[in-house]
């Protein structure tokens, strides 16, 4: 049977998709993603600032609570953030300068791996060895790339004042909407508008907060964990291991492997190595199981789709825009789910084929 054509579209005669949305709706994502990739110099420090005030509102929503001045409570809040970022980021490029620094002495070490391996395996008869990467590595290479990695991935610490610029305008807009609804609408499509917002906002406010509280906890127990055993650099495992952890499972196992390797380096013990990597990897599922409990349900995000939006967001912003790329994924859930219109796309962004309350 052929194929009926209505205004120029083709549509199949199982109802399947409308070809000419289809290429619109490629257009438009491959439109929108050339304009985030260009945008990012500014873009990019707005996200952070978004991302900064969801999670600092409350503090702001208490501070006015107890009548301190909504201007002197941004002030303060701002001068904080900046203060505990800066230290962070200063701490974490200087600690990871120094662990780049200090690759190229953990060369023979790195020699003595390979030989482990390939005796425990077996693996020295065959034609191909897949542990030849190990014998040609050029860890003065590995240095090279580390310490010109650390650069573009904390670059936007030069760009602090840029990303507390939108921080205080963010939060200084705050709780204005309900006056300009009532002026753009009529006043009960003004207090829908309004509820749907709130809403958004204390979902999106809820998941970032938890999110960020477990990631460092997540950190702090690594830091204290590698401190005990006395491992090198347990500090940018630490920080490692809060970035990461906001990338589901990826992020737990090479937040754990990378510290269970630098173990085995540094201490000759597979043993250790294995306790290393067993303990923090029980660190970030348990942590992992709690977030659950704390949130109420988890976010239910297709697995599919997020090692998509790890690639999409890894190629627009690089490293960076990997750690916020679950984040954002999450964020653009909860605001589909609470409008109606798009609440469908939101279920389909799910790992399930359920319904998910986030209420």
């Amino acid at each position: 049977m052929p194929r009926k054509i209505k205004s120029q579209t083709v549509v199949s005669p199982d109802g399947g998709w409308n070809f000419n949305l289809v290429v619109g709706g490629l257009v438009v994502v491959f439109i929108i993603g050339l304009i985030l990739r260009l945008a990012q110099p500014v873009l990019f420090p707005f996200f952070v600032a978004l991302f900064l005030a969801f999670i600092v509102s409350p503090v702001l929503d208490f501070l006015t609570r107890i009548k301190v001045p909504r201007a002197a409570a941004v002030i303060l809040i701002v001068l904080v953030t900046f203060l505990i970022l800066y230290l962070l980021g200063f701490l974490f490029y200087s600690s990871g300068k120094s662990f780049a620094g200090e690759i190229p002495k953990y060369e023979k070490k790195f020699q003595d791996l390979t030989h482990y391996l390939r005796q425990t395996f077996h693996i020295t008869s065959l034609e191909w060895d897949p542990l030849g990467w190990l014998t040609d590595l050029d860890t003065n290479r590995i240095a090279s790339f580390l310490l010109s990695s650390l650069g573009p991935f904390f670059s936007f610490l030069t760009n602090l004042l840029l990303v507390f610029l939108f921080l205080i305008f963010i939060l200084a807009g705050q709780g204005s909407l309900r006056a300009k609804a009532n002026v753009a609408y009529t006043k009960e499509r003004a207090r829908q508008i309004q509820e749907i917002v709130e809403h958004i906002t204390r979902q999106v406010q809820r998941y970032l907060v938890i999110k960020t509280a477990i990631n460092l906890v997540a950190g702090l127990l690594t830091t204290a964990f590698l401190m005990i055993l006395g491992l090198d650099f347990a500090v940018v495992f630490g920080l490692l291991a809060f970035l990461l952890s906001y990338i589901p499972h990826l992020g737990a196992v090479f937040a754990s492997a990378v510290p269970a390797l630098m173990a085995f380096i540094q201490f000759d013990s597979p043993l250790l190595a294995v306790l290393v990597l067993a303990v923090l990897y029980m660190f970030h599922q348990g942590l992992g199981l709690l977030e659950v409990k704390v949130q109420g349900v988890g976010l239910g995000l297709s697995p599919l789709l997020v090692f998509f939006s790890l690639i999409f967001w890894g190629w627009l912003w690089g490293i960076p825009g990997m750690v916020l790329a679950v984040p954002i994924l999450a964020i653009i859930k909860i605001v589909c789910y609470n409008i109606p219109a798009l609440k469908p796309l939101s279920l389909m962004m799910s790992s399930r084929a359920e319904k998910i309350d986030r209420s």
